[in-house]
């Protein structure tokens, strides 16, 4: 009888153990600065704003940003679009043009192509802009690049900027060759690694604090920030932040497989498994192939309606750093190997070294080793920015 009675109670205490668990993880739930929202919108009151935002400006009820605000009476004027648009529909590298929200009826401009810095016109009457875009933590995805000119525009148009913080899926991954000035880009403009490890807010603090900004000059800036957030903690993005990165494996193998858009062999454009399978018509045949076609994010993929040979890599483990063996794999058994590399590499890895070793021989551990320097300086420096444990 006592074993019985002892052996319910334990169930009992296992079962308000697991309801115990189960309340602080509803009590620990992350939230965006957008969410923060009694932080940011006594900032906004009787203010005009300006937003640059697209899709991924979402609250946590997937309420858009832009209609939250219109909601409390903000007085939203514009909204600034970078690449891939507002709705987050267009290709990479497309050109967008201004335009009117067909919701709000407020007027979008285009932060993209030959307008990636807001002009004094297209600032006119605004008060303060606010700007909540979802990074994913790779130094050539260009919402960081769009972030670092419009911390431009507002330090020289006195013009305060809120910067509405989200978590980094690749957080805590601080990898990859450091940018060298030669090689600065718009896939490319600050002496950073290839994958950061911060926040976009964080990220924001360090443009102004490394004064990175045209002339030293400063932004006026104030970073929402995340509420029960550390960079370790796991985060699946509600929405795609780009239309080829569909889900957390793409988002996760992103940085490491993007490198292989400076060489002929395909990262899975112009099919529905992009940044999580590679191939080209001039690797080896196997057991894995894919053709690319036109579809939603790549009107024109590479090799399109050609069949590839590669590796599908849709299901293998997280990567936890900057995965070299996949690019010096299909660079050892590229049929050409003076036809693998085009121009854009070096844009991409930020340096020539990259190219030159993988075409030397040079193992991925030693390749590993040429980064350490750079990456120690560059942690250290960061450190003076992070908001997040």
């Amino acid at each position: 009888m006592l074993s019985c009675g002892s052996s319910s109670t334990k169930k009992i205490e296992n079962r308000e153990e697991k309801i115990e668990v189960i309340a602080e993880k509803q009590l620990v739930e992350i939230k965006t600065g957008a969410d923060n929202y009694v932080a940011y919108l006594p900032l906004l009151k009787d203010k005009k704003i300006g937003i640059i935002t697209n899709q991924t400006g979402i609250l946590s009820d997937k309420t858009h940003l832009v209609d939250f605000l219109l909601d409390k009476k903000i007085n939203v004027q514009k909204i600034y679009a970078p690449e891939h648009g507002f709705r987050g529909t267009a290709d990479a590298g497309e050109l967008i043009k201004d335009g009117k929200d067909t919701k709000t009826g407020l007027p979008i401009i285009s932060l993209y192509g030959n307008n990636k810095k807001p002009k004094l016109e297209q600032l006119a009457g605004i008060d303060v802009l606010v700007f909540d875009l979802q990074d994913v933590g790779a130094r050539f995805y260009t919402y960081i690049s769009s972030l670092h000119y419009i911390m431009e525009a507002c330090a020289e148009n006195n013009i305060p900027l809120i910067v509405l913080d989200r978590p980094n899926p690749n957080g805590s991954i601080v990898d990859g060759p450091i940018l060298e000035k030669e090689h600065t880009s718009f896939v490319g403009m600050h002496q950073i690694p290839l994958l950061h490890g911060m926040t976009i807010g964080e990220y924001a603090k360090m443009i102004n604090g490394e004064k990175w900004l045209k002339n030293g000059v400063e932004c006026k800036l104030t970073v929402i920030p995340c509420l029960n957030y550390n960079r370790e903690m796991a985060y699946s993005l509600p929405v795609k932040p780009s239309p080829n990165l569909p889900n957390d494996q793409s988002i996760n193998l992103y940085a490491s497989l993007c490198l292989f858009e400076g060489t002929n062999v395909s990262s899975g454009r112009g099919t529905e498994m992009q940044f999580q399978i590679y191939g080209s018509p001039f690797l080896p045949k196997s057991s894995f192939s894919f053709t690319p076609m036109p579809n939603f994010g790549a009107k024109d993929p590479m090799h399109n309606g050609k069949l590839c040979y590669g590796e599908d890599l849709t299901k293998i483990e997280k990567v936890k750093q900057l995965e070299l063996k996949w690019l010096i794999k299909a660079y050892n058994s590229t049929s050409d190997k003076s036809k693998f590399f085009n121009d854009f590499f070096v844009k991409l890895a930020g340096t020539k070294k990259l190219r030159e070793q993988i075409e030397a021989g040079v193992s991925e551990n030693e390749i590993r080793k040429s980064w350490e320097k750079g990456l120690n300086n560059f942690k250290t420096m960061r450190r003076n920015y992070l908001i997040y444990k």
